[in-house]
């Protein structure tokens, strides 16, 4: 989602010191989806880096992360790819398995904390 769709919502916010990005999915850019929960979580993250930086952000200004898996058997493989994208302290993160109305197997929401 780095292009911001022309869906009934907002890409980014910023409020009280925050920013709220909405939920990412793995779609490239060529409107492919990567094979693995691996793969999809690095895209995710990538496209996530990529709105950040629109910001003036990076990862590491993450604080909190929402994250809906739509296999639980996936759950180890995905960890280590989040693991990845993260240096100490890590951010807050709460996953759920869920639902997903996309064919992709993981959505991630994030806060970050906005630089003064």
């Amino acid at each position: 989602m780095s292009d911001a769709p022309s869906w009934p919502f907002s890409l980014v916010r910023r409020a009280g010191g925050l920013v709220f990005l909405s939920g990412e999915i793995p779609v490239a850019d060529d409107g492919s989806i990567p094979e693995g929960i691996a793969a999809q979580t690095d895209l995710v993250f990538k496209h996530i880096a990529e709105t950040l930086a629109g910001e003036g952000l990076t990862l590491d200004d993450i604080v909190s992360c929402m994250v809906h898996l739509a296999d639980k058997a996936d759950f180890a493989a995905y960890n280590e790819a989040y693991r990845r994208q993260f240096k100490d302290p890590l951010p807050v993160r709460t996953t759920v398995q869920a639902q997903m109305i996309a064919d992709v197997k993981i959505e991630v929401t994030v806060v970050a904390a906005a630089r003064t």
